[in-house]
């Protein structure tokens, strides 16, 4: 393991930034409890959201009349409603038969929801749902729990043919600070520690990167304006199935685990050695897997612990660094996105962003906590910055709304694939890539 002189790093000019966890509470669940149903889940996102999409339908369709609900939709006019999509299809998996076989995490991995011969789309709310026909409808990138209003008439056969779609549109947004010289955020994805490599070389290079020992000059002179860094889900790779329930029994075996754990704790504590360290959880990290993944417990890291900078959140997680305010997830929300639609993953993130939700497919086909006095995924502001970790590859993409926000989309690689970090400047938002073995 990698020794760090303590007194070369105090030396090094670190451009440190407070980091507010009071935003990311919305996330915190506490002790959990799955007696409710999740309609009301539904119900709390439909009253959130519709309000704000009937604002943009409004003005949309300014000459259309609306009708209030679903099954109040007169066949005799054009008109527009507002609920909820909801996607139906025999590809999507069913969470009664995964209880029932005890097959907790499913593998859909490539599986597309909307190509099933029998897939539909239906818009409801409180009062019923209708199906939704027409051109448009099966070239939209749609997914269930999407809050739409859609303009059209209603068929002889009781459907509704749908002539357009309009969303909610982005949230308010603060005014985005003013920084007078370049600091960077390290945004790192998908390590992938494993017992068999809990500290691979591209890791270690990584750790050497960020404590300002490795490279010339001027890339130690920009670490050294880190001002955080954020390690966005599956640090470590535990067994797919959870401990208990594999067919093998060794991989049942919690010591494994444990000893990887602290070979990764004694890895991430010579970076949270020499600056601010962020952890949130991932899909193959020793976490919950229902969304929002609640923090990894500080007892996972001791030797981390013992810094002030270092700390554990939740996925996804808001943060606010000088009054830069970040949104992140681990990537699980945009993964189930996309077998909804075959649209590249930025594209979807940037739709999200458009919808007002985080995780629209929760809880129908995405796992999450059954909350019933708020979704926490309904967005009620914009942040400047929307990170995506567990990538294919990177991307950095802006999305503008309607009342002249900006939001800087940043998709973050996995590191165990392709040895990439994303460094994000505060003051221009703008990204890079570093690539460690190159």
């Amino acid at each position: 393991m990698m020794s760090v002189d303590s007194s070369s790093v105090t030396q090094l000019a670190r451009a440190t930034i407070g980091t507010s966890n009071s935003e990311q509470t919305e996330f915190c669940t506490g002790r959990r409890t799955y007696t409710h149903q999740f309609d009301e889940l539904y119900a709390q996102r439909l009253s959130a959201l519709k309000p704000a999409v009937e604002q943009a339908a409004a003005q949309r369709w300014s000459k259309v009349k609306p009708t209030a609900s679903v099954l109040n939709v007169d066949g005799s006019r054009a008109t527009y409603v507002v609920g909820t999509l909801f996607i139906d299809s025999g590809n999507k998996p069913s969470t009664l038969h995964q209880v029932e076989n005890e097959r907790w995490i499913t593998d859909a991995h490539g599986t597309q929801y909307r190509e099933a011969e029998d897939a539909l789309v239906y818009l409801e709310d409180e009062s019923g749902r209708i199906r939704l026909t027409g051109d448009r409808i099966p070239s939209m990138a749609l997914a269930s729990g999407i809050v739409a209003g859609v303009l059209g008439v209603e068929t002889e056969k009781g459907d509704f043919e749908v002539a357009d779609v309009c969303f909610a549109g982005m949230a308010p947004q603060k005014m985005r600070p003013v920084f007078g010289e370049d600091r960077f955020v390290v945004l790192v994805s998908g390590l992938g520690a494993t017992p068999e490599q809990p500290v691979t070389l591209a890791m270690q290079l990584l750790a050497e990167a960020l404590c300002g020992t490795l490279g010339a000059s001027e890339m130690q002179a920009k670490m050294a304006r880190v001002a955080q860094v954020v390690l966005v889900g599956d640090t470590i790779h535990v067994p797919p199935a959870p401990l208990g329930h594999a067919d093998d029994a060794r991989a049942n075996d919690r010591a494994a685990v444990a000893r990887l754990a602290s070979q990764v704790d004694d890895y991430l504590a010579d970076i949270a050695a020499c600056m601010p360290l962020v952890v949130m959880p991932g899909a193959r990290d020793p976490a919950d897997t229902s969304l929002p993944q609640q923090p990894l417990p500080r007892g996972l890291f001791p030797r981390c612990a013992q810094y002030s900078g270092f700390s554990t959140m939740t996925n996804p997680t808001t943060m606010q660094l000088d009054g830069l305010q970040l949104l992140g997830s681990s990537g699980q929300n945009i993964e189930d996105l996309s077998r909804y639609s075959g649209e590249p993953a930025g594209k979807l993130a940037v739709a999200s962003l458009r919808w007002r939700h985080l995780a629209p497919t929760a809880p129908d086909t995405l796992w999450c906590y059954p909350f019933t006095t708020h979704d926490p995924f309904v967005l009620t502001s914009s942040p400047h910055v929307y990170f995506i970790g567990n990538q294919n590859r990177h991307e950095a993409l802006w999305v503008q709304g309607e009342d002249g926000q900006e939001t800087r989309v940043v998709m973050i690689p996995r590191f165990c694939d392709t040895s990439q970090v994303v460094l994000l400047n505060m003051r221009t938002l703008e990204c890079s890539t570093l690539d460690i073995l190159s």
